[in-house]
């Protein structure tokens, strides 16, 4: 198996990248945030899964074990293939993973392209009992209705579920309830 691999980024593709190791060109698929941070000629290492089906032999990559640990968990989930899995994870980070877990919140998992409401809840059952819930998360308060439909409609302009809940995060506590106001503080969040 191939377990990792280190070498320059050759070409950058739609869904993939060519990383060049001692002349050879091995194809990665990886996350969309971190294909979109690469740069051509640049160094990178990556966690790597090797995947076997009978018409294929597919390379997925990531940037820490974590986030190769998780793609793994999410192939376990009936009906989640790797693209799908790694669909999954270029939506939403670990930290997103493990709150949506920790907090019982499917519906986090429905914002991933792909992942339908039964789909979320198969997820996150599967994932409660392998994913342990990292320190300080149980401070975090459930998330508002209000809340949601702000998130809701961030992700329906285009941001992701990370970047929506990053905005949300940055709206001060004693904001009231109101949805015009916190959508237009979150929008305020992106242009500063």
């Amino acid at each position: 198996m191939i377990a990792s691999v280190n070498g320059k980024v050759n070409q950058i593709t739609a869904n993939s990248i060519i990383v060049e190791m001692g002349g050879v060109g091995f194809q990665v698929f990886v996350p969309s945030q971190l294909r979109d941070s690469l740069r051509h000629g640049e160094m990178v290492f990556l966690f790597t899964q090797l995947i076997v089906r009978e018409d294929l032999l597919a390379l997925y990559g990531f940037e820490t074990s974590e986030e190769k640990d998780i793609f793994i968990m999410l192939l376990g989930v009936d009906g989640v293939g790797p693209k799908l899995a790694l669909s999954v994870l270029s939506t939403l980070s670990p930290d997103a993973i493990r709150r949506a877990i920790f907090n019982e919140q499917s519906d986090v998992f429905n914002r991933v392209p792909g992942v339908g409401k039964r789909t979320a809840q198969k997820i996150m059952l599967y994932l409660q009992d392998k994913i342990p819930a990292a320190e300080g998360l149980g401070l975090s308060m459930p998330v508002s209705d209000v809340d949601t439909e702000v998130l809701a409609a961030l992700t329906t302009l285009g941001y992701s579920v990370v970047e929506a809940q990053a905005a949300l995060q940055a709206i001060p506590r004693d904001t009231p309830q109101d949805i015009e106001e916190r959508l237009r503080l979150a929008l305020k969040y992106f242009s500063s």
